[in-house]
């Protein structure tokens, strides 16, 4: 009766949606108070003043139009001035007519892979990647390619990497800094992807394209640079948002830069533009675009999530975790105490832990923790997990 396509996938949805919706269910019984849900990152702090103050500004301006159609673009100056700042933060030409903005990074990566693909044509992805990946590139007939993991260092793995590209190879994304694992791609292994993408683009004479999906790019730690992807990569796309470096998440605002070192960049903007309309996008959301106009330089509250970082590593080592100190975003990738990371958060439910088994982002014998949460609710998790550590001794 209904798609079978989406019942199947519908079966195997996202784990972080799963462990949530568990965690409902134990608060009912327990108190939300007795149960510590590690499962989706949703920012915890309100958005800055400075969003508080344009959103207010915009509503009670009168401004005429503000609310009707605009550009399928969006609004002429708020790409002026998001253009303006990549400009700054790059070494390749950036003007309004490379940015497009979108229904935040999601709706921006299936505009991006909508406008690129072809049936049959091949998606990269370097495990653990987001979930979500694998279906945007199935929504225009593509093919997702895992690229396994590098479980000492997390960044990709680039023998794997290279073995796997072929004639059918489209695009790659990166998410960096990574979502599970927190870890920022350094610019050697950034700059080597490159060199390995030029080689084969000429071997098949094809043009591979980097997607660079940066929500977490204004949160990172120890006064560690996220590379500029667009200086690095000549056939760069960056898909940002707002949703977690101003805690905007619900509002669904983000935009597509792409580099002007694309070859027909002209041709590839207006396929995004044209793709935004008829995936039903239309535009962004329009006061929401006037908002982040405002507000590009405004900073998330890192030192809050640095301090729940560091106290959730220090614990979570000394109970005999192994796991890598995360450079950005707000997870932890711990390894589990099996080989199993489905059975073993399953395990921690009977703590009332919830966590997000490895599995579900490619990388088996791993669970992600997200620390965007009360700090009161991480310092009263920590018995827990000493006692599910004791579960597996």
């Amino acid at each position: 009766m209904f798609s079978e396509n989406m019942v199947q996938k519908l079966e195997s949805s996202s784990w972080i949606r799963v462990m949530f919706e568990e965690g409902n269910r134990l608060a009912k019984i327990y108190g939300a108070d007795k149960v510590y849900d590690y499962s989706l990152g949703n920012p915890f702090d309100e958005p800055p003043a400075e969003v508080q103050e344009s959103l207010l500004k915009h509503i009670t301006s009168g401004e005429p139009g503000l609310h009707k159609y605009m550009s399928n673009s969006g609004y002429g100056d708020v790409r002026a001035k998001i253009a303006k700042k990549l400009q700054e933060e790059s070494t390749v030409s950036i003007s309004d007519n490379n940015i497009v903005m979108t229904v935040g990074a999601a709706g921006g990566l299936n505009v991006v892979l909508k406008s690129l693909l072809n049936e049959g044509e091949e998606v990269m992805v370097f495990a653990p990647y987001f979930v979500d990946y694998g279906s945007y590139v199935s929504n225009f007939g593509g093919k997702t390619v895992v690229v396994p993991a590098n479980t000492e260092t997390f960044e990709p793995n680039i023998e794997e990497f290279e073995k796997r590209i072929n004639a059918k190879t489209k695009a790659i994304i990166l998410n960096t800094p990574n979502n599970p694992t927190g870890v920022v791609y350094s610019e050697e292994i950034l700059k080597r992807i490159e060199e390995i993408l030029q080689k084969k683009g000429k071997e098949f004479n094809t043009t591979i394209y980097v997607i660079s999906d940066e929500p977490y790019s204004k949160i990172v730690y120890d006064d560690i640079k996220v590379p500029s992807i667009i200086s690095i990569f000549q056939n760069a796309i960056v898909v940002d948002s707002f949703s977690k470096s101003l805690g905007l998440a619900g509002e669904r605002i983000g935009y597509i830069a792409a580099s002007s070192n694309i070859e027909d960049i002209s041709t590839l903007v207006n396929v995004f533009i044209y793709c935004t309309r008829v995936l039903g996008f239309v535009n962004a959301p329009a006061l929401f675009q006037k908002v982040v106009g405002d507000c590009l330089y405004v900073k998330p509250n890192v030192e809050d999530y640095k301090a729940k970082r560091d106290f959730l590593y220090e614990n979570l080592v000394r109970i005999g975790f192994k796991v890598n100190k995360p450079q950005g975003a707000f997870y932890l990738f711990p390894k589990a105490l099996i080989s199993n990371d489905i059975e073993f958060t399953q395990a921690a439910t009977k703590h009332n832990l919830l966590l997000v088994p490895g599995s579900g982002f490619g990388c088996p014998g791993y669970f992600r923790m997200s620390y965007c949460v009360n700090f009161d609710m991480i310092r009263n998790s920590i018995p827990a997990f000493e006692r599910l550590a004791e579960d597996f001794k």
